[in-house]
């Protein structure tokens, strides 16, 4: 079998926050196609925006709800990427640890209520 793209595909109540949280995360731009958003990078597909008008964002890490799924985004500058994903429309879930040696995340919420973190190299950010 011989796989020509990998998209992961979110559910959101609203496909164009989702879509263009990620776009610009990621550096993408939007395709629409009716109740279908695709996140497009280099020219190539990388996530999904499915419309699911009941969704429910997940309540991590304590809630009844939980996490489906979630992205681990490497960063060369976590400073820079925070203010970014902010600036889109991140939330805070859960702060780093504030690790001196190894590495570290923090970890973050899209607009529809999908966790995903932050993860650096802690001797890189030095």
């Amino acid at each position: 079998m011989r796989i020509k793209f990998q998209v992961v595909t979110f559910d959101a109540a609203d496909l164009g926050a989702e879509s263009h949280f990620w776009a610009g995360v990621l550096g993408g731009t939007v395709e629409e196609d009716g109740d279908w958003h695709m996140v497009v990078v280099g020219g190539e597909p990388r996530i999904g925006v499915q419309l699911a008008p009941d969704h429910t964002p997940p309540t991590w890490p304590d809630g009844p709800i939980k996490q489906q799924i979630h992205f681990d985004l490497w960063v060369e500058d976590f400073a820079e990427a925070h203010e970014q994903v902010m600036a889109l429309g991140a939330t805070v879930l859960k702060p780093k640890r504030g690790n001196t040696t190894g590495d570290d995340f923090q970890v973050y919420a899209d607009p529809a209520g999908h966790p995903f973190c932050l993860c650096w190299l802690v001797a890189e950010q030095s």
